[in-house]
Formats: C-alpha cells, sequence, structure tokens
C-alpha cells in the first residue's frame, strides 16, 4: 500500500501570550502538514481500512460524506494513490453545481452517488454497492480500525512529554485512538464540535479494548453545531493565524484552538500544564466560506 511519509509533521510551541500563563505550554501537533489534500487525521483513520481492503482483495471503496466532507476527499485521495476505485455516497440531492469538495473528489475519480437525507441518516446502501466486490468504510472512518490507526498518531511526537491532549471530536474516532495509547499521568479531552452530541461517549467507548483510559467531552464549543460557526469564531481564527502563523478549519480546528485558549484562561487546565492540541486538518472546508472571511 502506498503510504504517506509523516517526516513533515512539526510540533508547534505557541507563545504564552495568547492566554498570559507562563507557566502553561501549549503545543500544537501539525497533522495538516502530511499532504495537501489527504490531511491531518484521515492517513491515520484510513490507513488500516485500506491494508484490510487490499488484503481482501477488494478493488472497490465506499463510504460516505457531505458536500465539504473532509473524509470524501482525502479516501479519493488515497484510493488514487493505491489504484482502487472509491465511491461516495453522498447525503442529499445532486446540486445543480458541485461543491469544490466533491467536484475534487471527482476530478480524483470518486464516483459520487446521492442518496437521499434519510437513507443517508440510516446509513442505507444501495443494493449494487452490498456486494462481495466493494469494501465499506463508515463515516468519518468510525470503526475499530479507524482508532487503530489513530492510535500510531502518537507516535510522530514525544509522549512523556505532555499532561494533557486535546482534539476536536466529530466521529471520535481519533479521540479512541489517543484514549488507547495514552500514558496514565495523561488527561485526554474531546472538544464535540456537533450541538448536544451526547451520544458521542459510548461512540467512542465502543471503540475501546475495554474500560482503562480515563476521559473527558466538553460540549460548550460548537458555536451553533456541526459546520456553524459566529462572527466570534471567525474573528478568533485571523487572530490566531495572526499570533501563530497556524491556520485553522471553522468547523473542527478553530473550534478546537477556541476551547484549549479559553479553558487555560479559566483555569480549567491548571497552570503548569503541558498541552498538545492536534491539528487534525481539514483546512479545505473553509472554502465554503464567503470569500475574504478569513486572511489565510
Amino acid at each position: 500500500m502506498e503510504t504517506l511519509i509523516t517526516d513533515n509533521i512539526t510540533v508547534d510551541k505557541l507563545p504564552g501570550s495568547l492566554f498570559n500563563d507562563p507557566e502553561i505550554e501549549l503545543s500544537i501537533l501539525r497533522l495538516d502538514k502530511i499532504h495537501p489534500v489527504i490531511s491531518g487525521n484521515k492517513w491515520f483513520k484510513l490507513k488500516y481500512y485500506l491494508e484490510d481492503a487490499k488484503r481482501l482483495n477488494k478493488k472497490n471503496i465506499v463510504t460516505f460524506g457531505g458536500a465539504w466532507s473532509n473524509h470524501i476527499v482525502a479516501t479519493a485521495a488515497i484510493c488514487q494513490l493505491n489504484g482502487l476505485n472509491a465511491i461516495g455516497l453522498i447525503r442529499g440531492e445532486k446540486p445543480p453545481q458541485l461543491s469544490p469538495t466533491l467536484q475534487h473528489a471527482k476530478e480524483m475519480g470518486m464516483q459520487l452517488v446521492f442518496i437521499t437525507r434519510d437513507d443517508y441518516q440510516n446509513k442505507k446502501i444501495p443494493p449494487v454497492f452490498l456486494t462481495e466486490e466493494y469494501y465499506l468504510i463508515n463515516e468519518g472512518g468510525y470503526g475499530i480500525r479507524g482508532a487503530e490507526g489513530a492510535a500510531t498518531i502518537p507516535d510522530t511526537y514525544d509522549k512523556e512529554a505532555y499532561t494533557h491532549i486535546i482534539a476536536a471530536c466529530g466521529t471520535g474516532t481519533m479521540l479512541a485512538g489517543l484514549i488507547r495509547t495514552a500514558l496514565p499521568h495523561q488527561h485526554i479531552t474531546g472538544i464535540s464540535v456537533l450541538k448536544n452530541n451526547y451520544a458521542l461517549e459510548e461512540s467512542i467507548k465502543s471503540l475501546l479494548p475495554d474500560l482503562r483510559g480515563d476521559f473527558q467531552l466538553i460540549h460548550d464549543y460548537h458555536f451553533g453545531g456541526y459546520a456553524k460557526y459566529t462572527t466570534e469564531l471567525i474573528r478568533f481564527m485571523n487572530g490566531f493565524y495572526q499570533e501563530t502563523g497556524i491556520p485553522a478549519d471553522f468547523v473542527y480546528t478553530g473550534k478546537l484552538f477556541f476551547a484549549v485558549t479559553d479553558l487555560i484562561k479559566k483555569g480549567i487546565i491548571p497552570s503548569g500544564s503541558r498541552v498538545l492540541a492536534i491539528h487534525s486538518g481539514g483546512l479545505q472546508g473553509n472554502l465554503s466560506l464567503k470569500k475574504g472571511s478569513l486572511i489565510f
């Protein structure tokens, strides 16, 4: 299987001026630097599915996603790299004009199949894709293999160096992987980007091999819900970029970085902590914003 080079991942330490506490160390794991399309955590969540598909001699990969899905475009790119056929089951009716995300996925060879929102919610797969020649990957890479892949993310940084690991959560697959490999002294925190997604905790626990691993979910930084945002969030993202040079997306990492700095300022993450926030990529989602909203 074609693999990605992760040598260009960096850990960027941020200035204490962001939160007025010189005793806090906050660093960002720049998974967004892996690949311009297969960005952030996507490679880690998908790689063991691809290995399994190749082992089973499955040439056709079927997965789910919306019009701006990071997962859809990353799956299209990975399949192109590995000589596999990609089929995307896309939520809703086909629009008159494809989003840049779907257009890019199509250009990379993905077959786009639009299904009703009800069928999408129920993950109803068209019968033609239920035969043995197709290999199914859940939305966002959710599942045991996705979590096992995410559990290799800590191989890219010094695990011993941090007291707190914090990441944005959609399906919770990446957080489950981080929990699996957490050290006893580490606090693992997930920032849910969906509104009132209280089922997320059980979704994450179902991906853990046992009851080990303490973690916390925070539901206060969704800014209205999945793919929702406010002027406050956009203003923060621009200011964060000016301070750090690190771009964020408004769906996941903008909310994550806002949450981290706010939790530090409020003392919820205590002084003296060494915090690592995971930049999970997804910058292509910003293309859905009005031009000029962001300065990067």
